[in-house]
């Protein structure tokens, strides 16, 4: 059995404005070739297919096409689990359907464990491998809410119920292992899906990853999955990375980047062959499909730059961050003029030292697009001078709420 481990597509994002259509429709194309080429058995996607709970119409054709494709390929399973980005109820709706061409959709915590255990077997319908797919676990289906708790309680809990959840489903799948082992001498691995923030998890600026539960104290660590696992495929976190120091259970990482922080970042899937000495791990690396450039300094800086990436041809996006100490008015006139003649893109413009002279007061080189709803829930606390030590409960509360909305699912009856 060979698969493939993918996560994180966010089909429909944008990046300031600009639609991202182009890149995605490349990266599915590149991941079907490769699937062909590869000989894949069996496609792992672990959450955040979609954006949005709401996806447009040209983000489900993207989707519903690749499986299409995929599905007539050598290719004999698709599993796809739900993210925090994802509706579940949007995800389940076509499952049914969808069972017809081996696509296995898992959008939300089953009431049955069972559910989330599935069987892939090989062209003669011999077992090959046990998947456990569990989606993204939401606070409401792993945590029961009581008065009086703290965050730290709370946390605590949510973590118990992810560890409660992988080790019921887990168990089954080890049940259902021993069962079919009679009848074949070949092992069958135990494969696991999820998305999830685990210790030690790196992430970087601007990729978009949410905190997924209150306080981000609920991360769990490597112990918390069941030692049956032979191949834990994450999804979350878009930086390509390893969970500790174990090498059967990684993020894939998100196929582009979805910000300048990630603008650097060799992106990847992952594929995993399974033979009696267990998996075999190998990471292939994903091409740049459109490259991002973001570019910090004083003029003279940003101006050597933006002509270095000409004379490369380059089709680069650019984000321009001007740090020089004069003040650089009409920046975006001088910078269009600069990249005149060229197929690079300017989708953002930081200007410090115009906002300084404009805004007179408390944190004056920022703007909205630099803050996230804590910060601005910070800066609301502190402009009504609400004294320091009744924040952290109020600040809990606001997290409370906002977590709350974030896994709501708008597509649900």
């Amino acid at each position: 059995m060979k698969i493939l481990h993918t996560s994180d597509w966010h089909l429909g994002r944008t990046l300031y404005g600009r639609k991202r259509y182009d890149e995605f429709v490349a990266f599915l194309d590149w991941l079907s070739t490769t699937i062909e080429n590869e000989k894949i058995d069996a496609l792992l996607i672990a959450g955040d297919v979609f954006d949005i709970s709401t996806p447009s119409n040209r983000a489900q054709e993207l989707y519903y096409r690749f499986l299409c494709r995929v599905s007539n390929s050598c290719c004999r399973h698709i599993v796809v689990i739900a993210g925090n980005h994802d509706s579940p109820s949007f995800l389940n709706a076509p499952k049914e359907l969808l069972l017809a061409l081996n696509v296995y959709v898992v959008g939300a915590m089953a009431e049955n464990p069972a559910d989330e255990v599935i069987v892939l077997p090989d062209e003669h319908g011999r077992p090959r491998a046990i998947v456990c797919a569990v989606p993204y676990l939401r606070d409401r289906d792993i945590r029961t809410v009581e008065p009086g708790e703290s965050i730290a309680d709370k946390n605590a809990k949510l973590a118990l119920g992810l560890r409660g959840h992988y080790a019921a489903v887990c168990a089954i799948a080890e049940q259902r292992r021993a069962e079919l082992q009679t009848d074949t001498k070949e092992p069958i691995p135990i494969i696991a899906l999820g998305h999830l923030f685990t210790i030690g998890g790196k992430t970087v600026d601007g990729d978009g990853v949410r905190e997924l539960y209150v306080g981000s104290l609920a991360q769990i660590d490597k112990e918390a999955f069941p030692v049956s696992i032979d191949y834990l495929a994450l999804g979350h976190l878009h930086v390509p990375q390893r969970v500790g120091e174990t090498e059967y259970m990684r993020y894939c990482g998100s196929p582009i980047p979805m910000g300048y922080g990630e603008a650097a970042q060799e992106k990847k899937v992952v594929v995993v062959e399974f033979n009696e000495a267990g998996p075999v791990i190998q990471e292939l690396p994903i091409p740049c499909f459109q490259p991002l450039e973001r570019i910090v300094g004083g003029l003279d800086d940003i101006y050597t730059r933006i002509e270095e990436l000409k004379q490369k041809g380059s089709t680069a996006w650019l984000e321009v961050e001007y740090t020089g100490m004069d003040i650089a008015a009409n920046l975006r006139d001088r910078l269009d003029e600069a990249l005149a003649g060229s197929a690079m893109e300017l989708r953002r413009i930081k200007n410090k030292r115009l906002v300084e002279r404009v805004i007179s007061r408390g944190q004056e080189d920022e703007t909205l697009d630099d803050l996230n709803v804590n910060d601005v829930f910070a800066r609301c606390l502190q402009a009504f001078d609400v004294p320091p030590d009744e924040r952290p409960e109020l600040t809990s509360s606001y997290n409370e709420i906002i977590h709350d909305l974030l896994e709501d699912d708008s597509n649900a009856e």
